[in-house]
């Protein structure tokens, strides 16, 4: 699969994902096996405005490269905008959300509610493509609801708009994160355009990856399936090129990384702010681990990475050596 200067045979991407895919947890992906990954989708019209917290939602380093910014907007003149501030940051290209199902987004004819809006999707698209020298790419899902699947004239009209790429959530708006993706779209786009096509809905484990990319797709975009298993890019990888499962992660493994993980929240946000924010992430790395009750109810309390660290090793320790009785 070719994008810009990206050249990647069949690509794990990490899905772009509010309040997820921030720097800390794109670069645990990265080091797991991600081949691109994706920021949070941003506000087109926080970043024209030069607004610091949105700003910050786009910062990038070169150890996650390749790394897409995406951004979302119903204003084709602030999406042309954002785009030629976005190529400043030099990411390896710019990716548009016009798949999100939020209420208040899609009420602004942004994220999904540009597809009830089929001339306006493409103003959008075009506007951004003449606004950076960067490759844009476009991420959408199947229509609005079952009456109003418009995917392939909008692949159509994506591609002929100057997109390098298409990525497809096999989901209606109305259907959001409910009910299963429909992947049999993904070969029929295939046979529609030229450009790359990633497929993106319900990717949980290897067995699914492998699936999807029979359907002829170029490239495999996993989202909610790595939020509690960042590890799935790796276990993929193995399985696409052996057909062998790699054991599940040890104890050992899911508490390093995610001290790895806290720490590097800790780097970017700084102690107070990244501990608090990094809780979310607890239930994901203790999942499947025995007795963890008790830690997670003291995790929630501390407020220092110190004594955060030193909980979750005595909780290690713990863990090894009932393994050796």
């Amino acid at each position: 699969m070719k994008i810009g200067a990206i050249a990647i045979d069949k690509p794990l991407c990490l899905a772009p994902m509010e309040d997820v895919t921030e720097l800390p947890f794109r670069l645990i992906c990265k080091s797991l096996g991600a081949d691109i990954v994706y920021t949070e989708f941003t506000s087109s019209e926080g970043i024209i405005r030069d607004i610091p917290r949105i700003m910050e939602k786009i910062r990038i380093v070169e150890e996650e490269r390749p790394v897409a910014i995406q951004i979302f907007g119903g204003r084709p003149e602030a999406m042309g905008g954002a785009a030629e501030t976005i190529e400043k940051l030099k990411p390896d290209f710019i990716d548009i959300n016009c798949g999100c199902w939020v209420k208040n987004h899609v009420a602004r004819n942004e994220g999904a509610g540009l597809l009830r809006d089929l001339p306006l999707f493409e103003k959008v698209v075009k506007a951004t493509v003449a606004g950076t020298k960067l490759p844009v790419t476009v991420k959408t899902r199947l229509g609005w609801d079952d009456q109003s699947i418009v995917i392939l004239d909008v692949a159509k009209m994506v591609e002929a708009s100057g997109a390098q790429a298409l990525t497809l959530h096999c989901r209606t708006r109305s259907q959001a994160h409910s009910g299963f993706a429909d992947w049999s779209w993904l070969e029929k786009i295939k046979k529609t355009i030229h450009i790359p096509v990633i497929g993106n809905g319900d990717i949980t484990c290897p067995e699914d990856a492998k699936a999807m990319l029979e359907t002829g797709c170029d490239g495999v975009m996993i989202g909610r399936g790595a939020i509690a298993n960042p590890w799935i890019f790796k276990q993929t990888k193995h399985y696409l090129k052996t057909g062998e499962h790699l054991p599940e992660p040890s104890v050992e493994e899911k508490i390093r990384t995610c001290i790895e993980h806290l720490k590097l929240n800790v780097q970017y946000k700084g102690e107070k702010y990244g501990v608090q924010t990094f809780r979310k992430h607890y239930v994901g790395y203790l999942k499947g681990l025995p007795n963890t009750a008790s830690v997670r109810s003291a995790l929630m309390q501390h407020t220092a990475l110190d004594q955060v660290i030193e909980r979750l090793n005595q909780y290690l320790e713990t863990s090894l050596l009932h393994e050796k009785i």
